[in-house]
């Protein structure tokens, strides 16, 4: 077999339709277009969420809510997690700087520390934002430093 012998296979390959080469070819005139409106039109384009005059769907479903600009992000902190990312991490300190460093807090985001589950790590500095009265009270108990962030 030869490269110059080969074609391909019979009635896989179509001769395009040839629009607008006069009436006698049975496609000239409007080209298939039909007669008149936007569509028959060169440069014809829909835009994008046209439903055809019909209410568009954006516009029909109800509108809810508000998203405040200066919404505060807090960052969730259970003791639970602590321990594991003292090992992981190797962390003195729990604070938001130590925590964006790692990779575990945005700095947008402002930290919060709650009581749930246990950590076991003595010593530890912690700063935060914002902090639950039992988590300050365990903290304490602890043996640990907490610091309050305005």
């Amino acid at each position: 077999m030869q490269l110059h012998v080969l074609k391909p296979a019979r009635g896989s390959v179509k001769k395009a339709k040839r629009l607008g080469r006069g009436e006698a070819s049975g496609k000239g005139g409007t080209s298939t277009r039909g007669t008149k409106g936007h569509q028959s039109r060169s440069g014809y384009k829909i835009k994008k969420g046209h439903e055809g005059g019909q209410m568009p769907l954006h516009r029909r479903v109800p509108k809810r809510g508000f998203n405040r600009p200066e919404k505060q992000e807090f960052r969730i902190v259970n003791f639970g997690q602590i321990d594991s990312w003292v090992k992981k991490y190797d962390l003195k300190e729990i604070t938001p700087e130590t925590l964006q460093q790692v990779g575990l807090m945005k700095p947008t985001e402002k930290l919060k520390i709650l009581a749930k589950g246990q950590f076991s790590t003595p010593g530890l500095r912690f700063a935060a934002h914002a902090a639950s009265a039992h988590a300050r009270e365990a903290i304490q108990a602890a043996g640990c430093a907490f610091q309050l962030i305005s």
